[in-house]
């Protein structure tokens, strides 16, 4: 299964019955790379589509994610310029559930440091934090790293 479909599969409503979804965080730190670039990696339609989905609209606060054929929406639920981004998919059934992007200095190194929060279903977890790796060693490349 490739890491789009993949996270196609992760995203997706399930049609069981809802399950408690586990919050998890996950910090990945990038030497060299500004906030504001990292900031417009997890921001913008252009960013996002380098690493996160093959195409990203934007109209106001609700964005489009699209993998081959298959398409999520995601709307922004709460944004601080260059530090933090939420968003929430749209079909989301778990109206606690969100995934978000929190970017801060880590003041020993002068790194910057990209802190991801997200939900999983129950056994899921593993599958889920092999998977942002995968995408965040996509972004790195796309930041030169």
């Amino acid at each position: 299964m490739t890491d789009s479909n993949l996270l196609r599969t992760l995203r997706r409503r399930k049609n069981n019955k809802r399950m408690e979804k586990e919050k998890f965080h996950i910090e990945y730190i990038f030497d060299k790379v500004s906030r504001r670039s990292l900031w417009n990696h997890v921001t913008s339609a252009l960013g996002l589509s380098a690493w996160f989905a093959d195409e990203v609209t934007i109209q106001g606060n609700l964005y489009t994610f699209r993998w081959n054929k298959e398409k999520q929406q995601a709307r922004v639920i709460e944004s601080k310029p260059e530090t933090q981004i939420r968003y929430q998919w749209v079909d989301e059934e778990d109206k606690s559930a969100y995934f978000e992007f929190a970017i801060h200095t880590i003041e020993l190194t002068g790194s910057t440091a990209l802190e991801i929060t997200d939900f999983a279903e129950p056994g899921e977890k593993t599958d889920s934090i092999d998977l942002w790796d995968s995408q965040v060693e996509d972004l790195k490349r796309t930041l030169g790293i």
